[in-house]
């Protein structure tokens, strides 16, 4: 778990980091040894600004050859869609996202569809016996 504080909406809340992604955040901290700052922004004291994050995200995009529309705004819809189609529920879904109402989350289950031809009707659990 990791705490993201002052999020989006200026929220608090608790998410998860992959392994992979928390070892290059170390191998990160231990090259530019970060002061106050895991992400510092130019001037000292500061942290990175939204403006840089969109720049480094779109060469990102560019030199991966990525020609449809994304913003790093996408990659927040991409986690919570990947999570419903693992199989994650929307009340969990919900936590870390940080949303205060479930309402919100509910617009990444249109990507749901496609798992429900794997729905099991209850029905078909009840023993032949009966």
């Amino acid at each position: 778990m990791v705490r993201v504080q002052q999020g989006k909406g200026g929220k608090d809340r608790y998410s998860i980091l992959s392994q992979t992604a928390l070892e290059l955040l170390r191998r990160y901290w231990r090259q530019y040894r970060p002061k106050e700052w895991l992400f510092e922004g130019q001037k000292e004291g500061t942290h990175m600004c939204y403006t840089a994050i969109r720049n480094i995200f779109f060469e990102a995009k560019k030199r991966a050859g990525i020609t449809k529309p994304a913003s790093p705004h996408t990659l927040r819809h991409s986690f919570a869609t990947h999570l419903i189609e693992a199989g994650t529920s929307l009340h969990h879904v919900q936590l870390l996202l940080g949303h205060r109402s479930s309402t919100t989350t509910t617009v990444y289950l249109h990507v749901s569809k496609m798992n429900l031809a794997r729905v099991a009707n209850p029905l078909d659990s009840i023993p032949e016996e009966l």
